[in-house]
């Protein structure tokens, strides 16, 4: 039997935490302005340098004011410096710096957003959604049908934590599934390899561009397809297009998939671009090995994932077969 006052004191309590934190966090937002503003001061053609022990101080401020998500980003700041070529990362750093005062400002004002769009901020600020919580949440969005697995990725977070990401396509929409498990367990993958496909029941995060998703229910196992990957019938500039409208909808989008047809691979220097009608994209540095064999094909369809900045080529169907990362 449940105890009405018991209930009224949990309420209580967990209101009084929210508040708590949400009280640390607009203290830790005031911190981040003043250390932005500081590092615009010193110069951005300094930062680099120095990006690794600065951020590390910043992101555990972040993280002891209870913005983890955030905290997260600002950690991660000098790998992605670094993953650019020296004469890129002063303006990398102007983007990133940008995107923080961007977030931090877009938090102070959840109040005037839309609720998809203020779900994405707060998640991003490290305000979780518990799997119960999204699994109750009827207002969520759900979309059954046969998946495929098209792109699998894991790294390792300064939090100790690796991040495993299952990009999924099916239905005519994207999703990803994203599990953080302890580097300790020394689990590096969601056993799920691509070209699986499976039928399952998706529910997907809030948010503005919903790609984030669980498996509510599985109707079927995983079966490895030879089967080809039901792309898209648009061309590379199509999709760049759903990006640049994906990114007006969420400023801080991040990694986006792009599946197109009819797109080229050409080389100019040391930078493999993919090309077609108009648009050229340069691919991921530590892809130009891996992808040279493309370079000598007419034309290739295929998915890759978008960062703003640079493709990272994850499924390509060419004449002569399939190639994947």
């Amino acid at each position: 039997m449940v105890d009405p006052k018991a209930e009224a004191r949990a309420a209580a309590a967990r209101e009084r935490n929210r508040l708590e934190r949400e009280t640390s966090i607009a203290n830790g937002l005031d911190e981040l302005n003043t250390w932005i503003a500081d590092q615009m001061d010193a110069g951005f053609a300094a930062f680099p340098a120095k990006a690794t022990a600065t951020c590390r101080v910043m992101a555990q401020r972040l993280f002891d004011a209870k913005a983890s998500g955030l905290a997260l980003r600002v950690d991660t700041i000098p790998a992605r410096l670094f993953a650019r070529a020296e004469a890129a990362r002063p303006i990398a750093a102007i983007q990133e710096l940008a995107t923080l005062h961007l977030l931090a400002e877009a938090y102070r004002r959840q109040d005037s957003l839309s609720e998809p769009l203020r779900q994405d901020l707060r998640q991003m600020m490290g305000w979780n959604v518990t799997r119960e919580a999204l699994l109750e949440d009827e207002r969520a969005l759900r979309v059954s049908g046969a998946w495929r697995v098209w792109a699998t990725r894991s790294e390792v977070q300064p939090d100790k934590l690796r991040r495993i990401e299952t990009w999924l396509h099916g239905s005519d929409r994207h999703a990803v599934l994203i599990e953080y498990v302890p580097v300790s367990t020394g689990a590096s993958s969601s056993g799920y390899s691509v070209g699986d496909t499976f039928e399952a029941e998706l529910i997907f995060y809030p948010s503005s561009v919903p790609l984030r998703a669980l498996i509510a229910s599985q109707a079927t196992g995983s079966v490895m397809s030879d089967a080809a990957l039901a792309l898209p019938p648009h061309d590379l500039a199509d999709a760049y297009g759903l990006y640049e409208e994906a990114l007006t909808e969420k400023p801080w989008l991040g990694d986006y998939p792009v599946m197109f047809r009819g797109a080229r691979l050409r080389r100019s220097g040391e930078t493999i671009h993919l090309s077609g009608h108009g648009i050229s994209l340069p691919l991921a540095k530590s892809q130009s090995a891996a992808s040279w064999p493309l370079l000598q094909l007419e034309a290739i369809d295929g998915a890759g994932l978008w960062d703003g900045t640079e493709l990272t080529l994850c499924w390509s169907e060419t004449a002569l077969g399939r190639w994947t990362a």
